[in-house]
């Protein structure tokens, strides 16, 4: 379970005196958290599940690539490397990526299984790769290749 993995992770970097790697867990730990607290008055009293914790996950690396970004357009790299550092860690609690060739397997799957034939059918598609690949795949780049195979 990620929960566990947090915990360890967090005592390992602890022992280590990785202070980046923990800053990292702990922010992980401390999105959790409030995540938790924000599910309680939905009935989930356990916390959110494992599959909802993947696309925390997912956000906050999207979050951080958008950083990445604007930190290179401001010419600010020590920031950008910090990011980056950030995802890094974020990204060893997610499971492997598909590579892009997966990806488009993946996608012209999707549009064989759900029958689609154009565009207005993209919604079917996202959520039959969101079910099979949450955490698996960056969603904000398999739209255009959704859109590309519908209107290919």
């Amino acid at each position: 379970m990620l929960r566990e993995r947090f915990t360890q992770a967090m005592k390992d970097a602890m022992k280590a005196k990785d202070a980046q790697t923990l800053s990292a867990v702990r922010m992980i730990m401390a999105e959790l958290k409030k995540r938790d607290i924000d599910a309680r008055p939905k009935g989930q009293m356990d916390g959110i599940p494992e599959a909802e914790i993947g696309s925390m996950l997912q956000g906050m690396v999207k979050q951080r690539r958008e950083s990445v970004a604007l930190y290179r357009q401001g010419g600010r790299e020590e920031l950008a490397a910090q990011e980056e550092a950030e995802i890094a860690v974020i990204m060893s609690f997610l499971p492997k990526q598909l590579t892009e060739e997966e990806t488009k397997a993946a996608v012209a799957q999707a549009v064989a299984d759900t029958g689609a034939a154009s565009v207005k059918d993209m919604g079917k598609v996202m959520a039959v790769l969101k079910d099979k690949y949450t955490g698996q795949m960056d969603f904000s780049s398999v739209g255009p290749l959704v859109k590309a195979a519908l209107n290919g």
